[in-house]
């Protein structure tokens, strides 16, 4: 039984500034969750409010934790696993905006239903990956790995910036890299003719245009950069013009991702009937948490489309490591993004180091719930505001 929640309001900076077509960030506001058991458990979750993605600001989100009527949303109590998870799937938030896309509110759900899983998985006994097992659709890609390999992400940069980064990218030997193009003033041509040279042929490239082009001017964006070989062409459009990718995807020649136009199941419904889209970014905050993330890779799966598990810029140890159960229960994920927790955020929030290693490789966690100890001195180092209700 849910004993105690705590909502908390944090800011943590990061230790560089990313850029990218819809976004200049050098730190994160984010909201952290603590559910209590009546059995002395504590479990956390997180969740990311990001205007441009799902509508939703941090304050938004603030406001939206404080008019919940948590005694009567949440399942209080449960007699297993299986019955919590089929009570957590049914979770809504009340008293979203009539006119806001079904995504608005994801980052308040995706960090209580993170907290109240890892409670109770802890309490159970078991890592959070088992998850999986226990949600009906998520069967048929249900595949349990010991490790997984994440890809690179780089932003934009200039000069002796970006040839550090990229030296650094092939030490560190990774096999998928994604650029970050469209960035106004940076010559996309030029910088993919760099890390080609630098990273050789055998590197999986692949660009996110975070919404950066017009639908007039994408087919001849496609034309100029076609010469660097790339797999993926991430979110090249706005989401308001999404449609007409239906009708330029063939000559393109390039292999379409969604992201900001991927943020719930009835966005991939529709990009699945339009034909929008051959694959999709699933992110545990914009998609509002494990299970429903689950679900939308289901499915992606029974379309016959590709996914992969993305992260959102600034996440903490907290969302690494559910980023990490889900990479490890959830087969045919074409790349797997996350855990930049040391290279990225100044405060990571948790004891144990999950950034990727060697090669983008990391190890699954095994222990019940996260697996991950919160520390508390550092939440309330970043903490801005806090919330808590009794139950």
């Amino acid at each position: 039984m849910i004993s105690e929640l705590v909502v908390y309001h944090v800011r943590i900076p990061l230790k560089r500034t990313i850029r990218h077509a819809s976004q200049t960030r050098d730190e994160t506001e984010t909201l952290l969750v603590r559910c209590r058991l009546a059995s002395g458990e504590t479990g956390w979750g997180e969740g990311l409010p990001r205007a441009y993605v799902t509508g939703e600001t941090i304050e938004d989100a603030w406001q939206l934790a404080q008019g919940q009527q948590w005694s009567r949303a949440l399942p209080r109590q449960w007699s297993t696993l299986t019955d919590l998870v089929d009570q957590l799937g049914r979770f809504e938030l009340t008293g979203l905006p009539s006119d806001a896309r079904p995504c608005f509110g994801h980052s308040l759900r995706c960090a209580v239903e993170l907290a109240i899983l890892d409670a109770a998985f802890q309490a159970a006994g078991r890592p959070l990956y088992e998850v999986t097992a226990l949600v009906p659709e998520t069967l048929p890609i249900r595949q349990i790995s010991t490790r997984v390999q994440y890809s690179a992400a780089v932003t934009a940069m200039s000069g002796w910036r970006e040839l550090i980064r990229l030296l650094k990218l092939r030490v560190y030997d990774f096999a998928h890299v994604k650029v970050k193009v469209g960035v106004a003033g940076h010559n996309d041509v030029a910088c993919l003719a760099r890390f080609r040279q630098i990273l050789g042929d055998t590197v999986d490239l692949r660009i996110d245009a975070n919404e950066a082009w017009s639908l007039a001017e994408l087919p001849g964006k496609v034309a100029e950069l076609a010469p660097f070989r790339l797999s993926v062409i991430e979110q090249p459009v706005p989401h308001a013009d999404v449609a007409g990718l239906a009708a330029l995807r063939e000559q393109l020649g390039v292999p379409i991702m969604l992201d900001e136009s991927a943020a719930c199941l009835a966005d991939v419904h529709r990009a699945v009937e339009l034909g929008l889209a051959d694959l999709f970014n699933l992110r545990l905050s914009k998609c509002g948490g494990f299970l429903p993330t689950l679900k939308m890779a289901a499915a992606v799966h029974r379309a016959g489309l590709g996914y992969q598990l993305g992260c959102q810029v600034g996440e903490t140890g907290i969302l690494s490591a559910a980023g990490r159960h889900f990479a490890c229960s959830v087969g045919g994920l074409k790349y797997i993004e996350g855990s930049y927790d040391r290279h990225l955020v100044r405060e990571p929030l948790i004891r144990e180091d999950l950034t990727f290693r060697y090669g983008g490789w990391a190890s699954a966690l095994t222990a019940p719930g996260l697996g991950v100890t919160v520390d508390e001195t550092a939440v309330r180092r970043v903490t801005q505001a806090t919330q808590a209700w009794s139950f």
